[in-house]
């Protein structure tokens, strides 16, 4: 006897819930419900008597995990269902890492570093090098180091690879490797792992050491994987070990919504599932129950361009819904302004709230103009991806603060709260610090620890601060086992001084500092109350809330939820999100796609993907602009309508009238359905004819060189990197390819039906 629950899905959603058995992947389109099969799925598993310790659902977010677990409970009832094994791939590879951290030389409690804490070891061994901050760039650096690890390069593979090694020194920055190895012993003497790092010593733990893999094997007997056009190449191999066995894994995911390559997401691990799992089930989810049968249309009509995909047929059986609006505006002022005036009309004559609206832009840069209209207009707007609550100063003093006591070798919390509150420990004696645990290569506590003891320099005053305030750290370090995490986290807030400091500033800055350390305690107390419920009564430590919030992402934060205010983001911020009325602005040349990411089909295709992901957040209603010039830089450059905007089915677009005498714009005849959407989604379309825009590129026509035209030795110039010379061409057809030498950029390699070079002449 089946469950009732299944009565909500159709037919295809139900055939992907019930074949529980082997290898399953479910190509879920935008809007079709795939959160909603992998909740299913999980409920229908326990259901069938599965035990959910067996059970290993990997998501993006935690906020995502935890809705999952709620909506689980709805349907089966069972408190059990608390037992899955439910998170984001670092929250749930933590988690087995506490576990299992002896066996890589680490203590229970090791500290996770954030983004931040990173960019300070490196900065500070930037510095400790004397290399130069400019060129060695703390941002780079980090992304050169993240891009290592999560391809499971260690620091010895890294300086031994030729490619890696020619690519710095191209980047004039020859010497990362070094930056790598000291960022590598900073890290493990303060016994602490930075994002990837997790994922790096899970694929380590479970390689080197045989019984610990076949222990998980046998625990996870079911896997399932949301998102997985967005896996890298550590997380697939992570997933394909641990289902080695039972071989029973379930993929959900979209590839046409792959947009994060820059983060190191591997669309080949979806492309290529079938190959990996040969026999496996596909369950292809193409009813969109988000969007108007336009917005579908539009979708589709604009992704089918992509070569690199697995095909799938999106349609829907919503309401036609209104014409795709396009803005063309004289500059990005002026195209602000008549977004926020169409905001507000669309308010004022169907009674809409402020978050019925979503702006979306492809760089953070176009906020400000935006920014500026939505005041003048009075329409309160959130600009997602500002600081989070626990990036803020006063929060990450007092967790630092919670680091030292749960583990005492990190390093950068010791630095960030032995002076905070100001107790005459200044950067002198914090330097001399460093420079001596480096040289005995230990943690700097265990320096502070022998102080009394062991000769280092420092006078009687320093000597007898830096005892205090290890005694403080001390003090509560005793109390870990014995004071459940509320009340510790109290006596430290209060204890080390930042309650009182901050409290004595009265300052409107200073009440809300106040009021921040406040809830964060608010914060732990509703922690625990929580993880008491699904722990069995047992109380969590200190240290277990600090995993929770060094694993926060982004995209959990709630703050502000019930404000009624439009959202300002960027297209990446804006998946897995939906809205009433999209706005997508700027859409030009080298702004949308990117000039940044032009310079290969790959490249041309993720930028497309990033458009189609922007298309499907809207429902009702969806608006594009562009404008004719912008400043760059504080000139003023004129631009040219994106290639994007022509490939949208001409019969879905409501242009205006004057458009067709604008610069840019053209009568053409109507194109032909390219999306391959049944025929059902515009069975209730009014089709009329509108005028389709035809769009130029940055080099005119009769200036770009033809493919067969070019050979080695001639000067060109590429609408991105400037002036250059082909150094030699190679392939033939649609993959030939030309290694041109830029000035001041040095060597790039460009597909060059894709390149639109231009001959000079010599």
């Amino acid at each position: 006897m089946q469950p009732t629950f299944l009565s909500n899905l159709n037919e295809v959603q139900r055939q992907a819930v019930v074949n529980t058995d082997g290898p399953v992947m479910v190509l879920a389109g935008a809007g079709s419900g795939k959160t909603r099969v992998l909740t299913f799925r999980v409920a229908y598993l326990i259901y069938k008597g599965v035990d959910p310790r067996n059970i290993l659902a990997l998501t993006f977010t935690n906020k995502a995990a935890r809705e999952m677990k709620e909506r689980i409970l709805q349907l089966i009832g069972d408190n059990n269902a608390h037992s899955v094994w439910m998170g984001t791939f670092h929250s749930v590879f933590a988690r087995i890492l506490k576990m299992e951290s002896e066996k890589l030389g680490y203590p229970h409690d090791f500290s996770i570093y954030d983004t931040d804490d990173s960019k300070s070891v490196i900065k500070s061994v930037v510095r400790d090098f004397n290399f130069d901050e400019k060129i060695y760039n703390t941002g780079h650096i980090l992304n050169r180091i993240s891009s290592a690890k999560m391809n499971l390069i260690d620091p010895a593979a890294y300086k031994n690879d030729p490619e890696i090694q020619s690519q710095d020194k191209l980047s004039k920055k020859p010497l990362i490797w070094q930056v790598y190895q000291e960022y590598w012993n900073r890290c493990k003497r303060s016994a602490a792992m930075d994002f990837d790092d997790l994922l790096y010593n899970i694929n380590l733990l479970l390689h080197n050491h045989p019984d610990v893999l076949e222990k998980y094997q046998n625990r996870f007997k079911y896997v399932l994987v949301d998102e997985y056009q967005d896996t890298n190449f550590a997380q697939y191999l992570i997933m394909k070990k641990l289902a080695a066995k039972s071989q029973n894994i379930c993929v959900v995911g979209d590839d046409a919504q792959s947009i994060y390559a820059f983060r190191g997401a591997n669309i080949e691990n979806i492309l290529n599932f079938g190959k990996d799992y040969p026999g496996s089930k596909v369950f292809k989810l193409e009813q969109n129950y988000r969007s108007t049968q336009r917005i579908v249309a539009a979708a589709n009509s604009v992704i089918v361009n992509n070569q690199s995909q697995l095909h799938k047929t999106v349609w829907t059986e919503n309401d036609g819904g209104e014409p795709i609006s396009l803005l063309k505006a004289a500059n990005e002022t002026d195209e602000a302004l008549l977004v926020a005036n169409a905001v507000f009309h669309s308010k004022m004559t169907y009674h809409l709230k402020n978050s019925d609206f979503a702006i979306l832009y492809r760089t953070n840069a176009q906020s400000r103009a935006l920014e500026d209209a939505l005041r003048k207009m009075n329409i309160a707007y959130r600009v997602y991806g500002g600081m989070s609550f626990y990036k803020r100063k006063e929060v990450k003093d007092l967790l630092a603060y919670f680091r030292l006591v749960v583990n005492p070798s990190d390093n950068e919390a010791f630095f960030r709260v032995v002076n905070y509150p100001v107790r005459g420990i200044g950067n002198t004696t914090i330097n001399k610090l460093s420079v001596l645990a480096a040289e005995r290569e230990q943690p700097v506590w265990k320096i502070v620890s022998e102080i009394d003891r062991i000769p280092t320099g420092f006078n009687s005053g320093t000597i007898k601060r830096l005892v205090e305030f290890k005694d403080i750290i001390v003090h509560y370090q005793e109390q870990l086992n014995s004071t459940d995490a509320y009340e510790l986290a109290g006596k430290i807030a209060t204890g080390s001084g930042i309650v009182k400091a901050l409290f004595e500033d009265r300052s409107p800055e200073g009440v809300t500092r106040y009021e921040n350390i406040e809830s964060v305690l608010n914060g732990i107390r509703t922690f625990q109350d929580e993880y008491v419920n699904e722990n069995e009564g047992r109380a969590p430590s200190l240290s277990d809330f600090l995993q929770m919030v060094s694993l926060f992402t982004n995209m959990d934060e709630s703050e502000e939820e019930e404000v009624d205010r439009l959202s300002l983001m960027t297209v990446h911020s804006a998946k897995g999100l939906e809205f009433p009325y999209v706005f997508i602005t700027g859409l030009e040349e080298n702004l949308f796609p990117s000039s940044m990411s032009m310079s290969s089909r790959a490249e041309i295709e993720e930028e497309r993907r990033l458009f189609y992901v922007a298309i499907t957040r809207a429902m009702s209603k969806l608006t594009l602009s562009y404008a004719d010039t912008r400043y760059r830089w504080g000139d003023l450059s004129f631009c040219t309508p994106s290639r994007f905007l022509e490939e949208i089915d001409s019969s879905l677009l409501d242009i205006p009238r004057k458009f067709s005498q604008s610069r840019g714009f053209q009568q053409k005849l109507p194109l032909k359905d390219k999306s391959g959407v049944q025929q059902k989604s515009y069975n209730r379309l009014q089709k009329k004819e509108v005028q389709q825009p035809t769009f130029s590129h940055p080099f005119r026509d009769d200036e770009v060189a033809d493919v067969v035209d070019l050979v080695a030795g001639q000067k060109v110039e590429h609408a991105r990197f400037g002036e250059g010379l082909i150094c030699f061409i190679e392939g033939t057809g649609h993959n030939k390819k030309a290694t041109v030498d830029f000035k001041g950029i040095g060597r790039k390699q460009l597909v060059l039906k894709f390149a639109r070079l231009k001959i000079l002449n010599s």
